[in-house]
This record gives structure tokens, C-alpha cells and sequence, in this order.
């Protein structure tokens, strides 16, 4: 089965990488908020700065180190010639349950809120824990979906009051097509086995792709429960910027993988501009609603992969949006 996904991810990832143009957007976000987490550098930064020059009202720079947010908006702002109140600088550690909900407070407070890219994200050949978990799935899973949680209503409401579709895209990756789901399979909870040190350290070159199908999984199950209602609902979507040069090796990894990635990224790698008008077209104002709870590459609709269709994943993925539902059932509606 693994060489089977991979001989099938290969001919994908090649098309995308070499012959697929990513356009540069050209949509008309007047009027709207908009919020991109990991935005202080790399394809969040990119990404935040078409946004602006798309005339988006506010743009809120959501990043851990808001002296680095504070930096990356004062450039966004002098490189589109706008006012500085168009893009403003949060804190938020997408890790951390505490600035989850101090961050989602604040949101409260918007007069509207349009879209949202949830960029945040980590990968690391390192093991450690964020908030008790393992922290690629902490950051990467659990953060992100809490954060969609938390934004939902507050979305929906503003939704309903302007009649503008909103729409939440978490930042995954093509990865998810080869992750290994031998390693999720336990007779105790998925959710243990990843968090236990032992285990994990075994396998943490696999943690990554695993993060990145799990909060897939995740997402596909929160859209079949929240339905998109006419123009006044929310698109849920999980989005791929493809291979693109960006800060995702800045932890410590194994030497001989960073170069061995670095080499391979050199011959096919996007820019990050290009990376970030991926994520840009991912919430586009009229979004289809056919994209609600689907994976988008290369700024459409892809296709989901043996790790989403066969039935090794069903039977997972049903166990594992219930281990999920356990951990974030404290952050508010709706419910997985």
C-alpha cells in the first residue's frame, strides 16, 4: 500500500511542481478582515501582503513574536503604500490553549470577521511537548483546529449580517498523500501512541506527514457537520502551497535530511510569493461551495488519496476524529 501511494504522489507532485502556474490573484477583498497566522515570514508574510495590495479593510498578522509581526507589517505596509491600520499585529502561540483563547477574545471584538489562513506550523526531527502533547501535533493539529473552532461562530455571524461567504483554510501539505498509517495503528488510543516519547522517537521522520493527514481528517469531518448555508455560511477548506522555499527547516532536523531536502527543494521549489498566492486563492471571496471540506492544490479542488479513500483510512480517520473531539471539546461550538 505505502509503495502504491507513493508511486501515484510522484507523477502529482511532478506535474504541480514544474507545470502548473500558480496566478497571481487578482480578487477584490474590499471591506473585509482577514486573519493569517505564521505571518511574520515566509508564505504567511507573501501571503498577507497580497491581501493588502487586494485592498482587504484589516489584516491581522497573527504570530508568536510580535516584534517580528510588528517588523514583517511595517514592511508589508511601506511595499503596498498603505495606511499602517490596515495591518495590525496579534499574539498568538497556535501551541498554547491560553493565547488560543485570549487570541479568540480579541476576535470577538471585530466588527466582522471574512476569512482566515491558518498558517502555523512546525516540523522536527526533535522530540518535545507544547501544552502536553508532542508539539508537531500540538501546533500542527490540535491548534489549528481549536483555532477553527474558536473562529467559526464568530465567522458565521458576520456571514449573516453582510451576506459575504467566509471561509477558514488551514495550510497542510501534498505530504498527506505518502503518510505511513501503519504508524497510527494501536489497540489503545492514536492519540497516546503519538504522544509517547519511546514510540515516536522511532518514527518522528514520519510525524510531519502524519500531522498533516490527521488535521485533514479532522477538517473533512468539522465541514460535514457545519454545511455551508447559501451565502451566509463558511467554506472549510485544508490547502497546499506545493514544495515552496519557506522557514519549515528553521528547527533542528538531522543533517543529512535538511540537506538532502535542501537539494531536493533547490531543483522544483516555488518562491515564496508564489507560495503565498496559493494561500491567497485558497480563501478567494466567492470560493465555490464544492470546496467545503475538500484538499485544494495548486488553487483548485485535488483529489484526496489512498490515506482519505481506502478503507484502512476510514476505519482510522473515524477513530481519530473521535480521540480529537476528547481533546479540543473545551473550546466552544461546534462540535466535531
Amino acid at each position: 500500500m505505502q509503495a502504491l501511494k507513493i508511486a501515484g504522489f510522484l507523477p502529482t507532485l511532478m506535474t504541480s511542481q514544474f507545470f502548473v502556474n500558480i496566478p497571481i490573484p487578482e480578487f477584490d477583498f474590499s471591506g473585509q478582515t482577514v486573519i493569517v497566522t505564521g505571518s511574520n515570514t515566509g508564505l504567511g508574510k507573501e501571503a498577507a501582503r497580497h491581501l493588502v495590495r487586494l485592498k482587504a479593510s484589516k489584516v491581522i498578522l497573527a504570530v508568536r513574536t510580535v516584534s517580528k509581526g510588528e517588523a514583517a507589517a511595517k514592511d508589508i505596509v511601506e511595499s503596498c503604500k498603505v495606511s499602517a491600520d490596515v495591518v495590525e499585529v496579534w499574539e498568538l502561540d497556535s501551541g498554547d490553549e491560553a493565547s488560543i483563547d485570549a487570541f479568540a477574545k480579541r476576535v470577538q471584538a471585530l466588527e466582522r470577521l471574512d476569512a482566515a489562513i491558518l498558517n502555523a506550523g512546525v516540523m522536527t526531527m526533535e522530540w518535545r511537548t507544547v501544552d502536553v502533547h508532542e508539539s508537531t501535533l500540538a501546533v500542527n493539529v490540535f491548534g489549528n483546529l481549536r483555532l477553527t473552532k474558536v473562529l467559526l461562530p464568530k465567522m458565521q455571524d458576520s456571514a449573516r449580517r453582510t451576506g459575504q461567504q467566509g471561509r477558514i483554510s488551514v495550510v497542510g501539505s501534498d505530504m498527506m498523500y505518502v503518510a505511513n498509517l501503519g504508524e497510527l495503528e494501536t489497540d489503545g488510543k492514536i492519540v497516546d501512541k503519538l504522544d509517547s516519547k519511546d514510540l515516536s522517537l522511532k518514527w518522528m521522520g514520519q510525524r510531519y506527514q502524519l500531522s498533516k493527514i490527521l488535521i485533514f481528517w479532522a477538517m473533512k469531518q468539522l465541514a460535514k457537520v457545519n454545511p455551508v448555508a447559501g451565502e451566509s455560511g463558511v467554506v472549510l477548506t485544508v490547502m497546499t502551497p506545493g514544495a515552496c522555499k519557506s522557514t519549515i527547516f528553521r528547527d533542528p532536523i538531522n543533517p543529512r535530511v535538511k540537506n538532502m531536502a535542501d537539494w531536493v527543494m533547490a531543483l522544483f521549489q516555488r518562491t515564496t510569493e508564489v507560495g503565498g498566492r496559493a494561500l491567497v486563492h485558497a480563501i478567494e471571496p466567492q470560493l465555490p461551495q464544492e470546496a467545503h471540506g475538500k484538499f485544494l492544490m495548486d488553487a483548485r479542488v485535488g483529489s484526496e488519496g489512498l490515506n482519505v479513500t481506502s478503507k484502512q483510512a476510514e476505519r482510522l480517520a473515524a477513530k481519530w476524529n473521535e480521540e480529537v473531539l476528547a481533546v479540543v471539546e473545551d473550546h466552544g461550538n461546534p462540535k466535531l
